[in-house]
């Protein structure tokens, strides 16, 4: 079953997961073919139910201790800008579409979102052009992202500090 995973981390986001349940952006979901919404909301005041989504299978949770199951039975994960959701999403290597808080004062996670997508690791959109982008967006455009080699970078280190 073709699975989206939704994750706000920590934070509130209530506007992301609202207009992700919408029925606009479930039956663009439906109509690319996925049947099941999983949603973890965090600290926010909406946690839709399982009717509340009729075109699409609904999940909802706030809290885990580990996301790492629900991105790795993923077929596309939707985050917020942060970056520990964003790494952990490239990490999984899965398509990530990121969703950014654009009422957020002096956003970073844009920059971030934006860097991202020019290496086209992932897709941005705001709330606003959600639907929009779900009907849109071509994954396959999408290059997997790279972990660093701190092992590299270490041995750098201790050669430019003279400690090897």
């Amino acid at each position: 079953m073709k699975t989206v995973f939704v994750t706000v981390g920590t934070t509130s986001f209530d506007e992301l997961i609202v207009n992700v349940t919408s029925s606009e952006a479930a039956q663009a979901l439906k109509s690319r073919g996925y049947e099941r919404l999983v949603l973890q909301v965090g600290r926010g005041s909406f946690l839709p139910d399982a009717e509340s989504c009729p075109h699409i299978r609904l999940e909802a949770f706030r809290f885990k201790d580990s996301i790492a199951d629900d991105m790795e039975q993923a077929d596309l994960v939707i985050s917020h800008a942060g970056a520990g959701s964003c790494l952990e999403a490239l990490g999984a290597r899965k398509p990530l579409l990121v969703v950014v808080n654009d009422k957020l004062m002096d956003n970073h996670q844009l920059e971030l979102a934006r860097q991202l997508h020019m290496d086209s690791h992932l897709l941005y959109c705001t709330c606003s052009t959600l639907t929009e982008t779900l009907k849109t967006m071509d994954l396959s455009v999408l290059q997997p992202f790279l972990p660093g080699k701190p092992k590299i970078f270490a041995n750098f280190l201790d050669k430019a500090l003279g400690v090897q």
